[in-house]
């Protein structure tokens, strides 16, 4: 069996991984696709070095077929066609017992703290498959576990139809997040640095403008009180700044990006227009649900979004066209070997 694995130093190798049977409670999946994500960018920039074990085959976006089951699987048939929401809780930290497993206190990430997508065979916990539509082609399917982020971060809004909705960062995410809102019957605006991504977000119908623009765009839209929603997707400490300037009284920030140092906010808006400011990580089972349906009925546009699908043994390859901004989403066809999977 072939894999993909971050080895260290900043290098990812095409390895040869071990196929391992499953044992109770467990399935075998024969991955088809997966998808890579700014996390596996970190990963295999070494920038996760005090998480991860090497040789790490990671990837956590992937479609693919059962190819076996464990002992105590009833609901799983060999064939079954499936994704996987990659999170493992203890269901006994406070969190769980809230009824926040998603983001349990001792959260294990499948294909972060444990191997991932990216080999030909991945063996995972039954409990984490996510059941597919027959007719549902597996490239599309990869992008299930993204656009669940996305769902997840618009339902923690509570947008309402009608709503001015603000997504900072017109990335693979950004974009989700845009789609998903405008479904709901929002009124979307993305802010992107980058002009040959506000050119690929304005091709998808969204008004797609520059940092400098967005006030001005903002205050046209709703004359001049401000928007419903802001998601932060970015990352960047001058979106954040911006952000809080962008609502209306009682607004909503959503901070979905990932800062890996404390950020300056705008506390003395916050305390004028009683803004909210909410965290959105990760997703909930009726997230992965949600967002199947939304790709099964066309809603979410795969074609636009998938910039390239590439061998397993180009992932390395596929990480650089990544981190170079260039690429929205690019799959890894990880079965390429083995004929069509579509």
């Amino acid at each position: 069996m072939r894999g993909a694995a971050y080895v260290g130093d900043g290098r990812i190798e095409t390895i040869t991984t071990e196929q391992v049977d499953p044992g109770p409670g467990e399935a075998r999946i024969r991955v088809a696709y997966s998808g890579l994500c700014g996390t596996d960018l970190h990963i295999a920039h070494g920038n996760m070095g005090a998480r991860v074990t090497t040789p790490l085959v990671f990837g956590h976006e992937a479609s693919g077929t059962i190819d076996a089951v464990g002992d105590g699987v009833g609901d799983w048939q060999v064939g079954d066609r499936v994704t996987v929401m990659p999170l493992l809780w203890d269901n006994t930290c406070a969190a769980c017992l809230a009824g926040n497993q998603h983001i349990c206190q001792n959260l294990t990430f499948v294909g972060i703290d444990s191997p991932g997508a990216l080999q030909e065979c991945w063996t995972v916990p039954a409990s984490t498959l996510v059941r597919l539509p027959d007719d549902m082609d597996l490239r599309d399917a990869a992008l299930v576990e993204p656009t669940a982020v996305a769902v997840h971060d618009v339902r923690r809004s509570e947008l309402q139809v009608g709503d001015a909705v603000v997504v900072l960062g017109g990335g693979p995410i950004g974009v989700l997040i845009a789609t998903v809102a405008r479904h709901a019957g929002a009124r979307v605006v993305v802010v992107e640095l980058d002009a040959a991504r506000r050119d690929r977000v304005a091709a998808l119908g969204f008004e797609a403008v520059a940092p400098n623009d967005i006030e001005s765009t903002v205050a046209d839209l709703t004359g001049g009180n401000g928007a419903d929603v802001v998601f932060e997707v970015s990352g960047a400490a001058a979106a954040v700044r911006q952000a809080t300037a962008l609502l209306k009284v009682r607004g909503t920030l959503v901070v979905v990006a990932i800062h890996s140092t404390p950020r300056e906010v705008d506390l003395q808006r916050v305390f004028w227009r009683e803004l909210r400011i909410l965290g959105a990580r990760v997703y909930q089972r009726a997230d992965f649900e949600r967002a199947v349906e939304l790709i099964a009925t066309g809603v979410i546009p795969v074609d636009a979004l998938v910039t390239s699908v590439v061998p397993l043994e180009q992932t390395g390859r596929a990480i650089d066209e990544l981190a170079s901004g260039q690429a929205l989403k690019i799959l890894v066809d990880v079965a390429s070997e083995q004929g069509s999977h579509a």
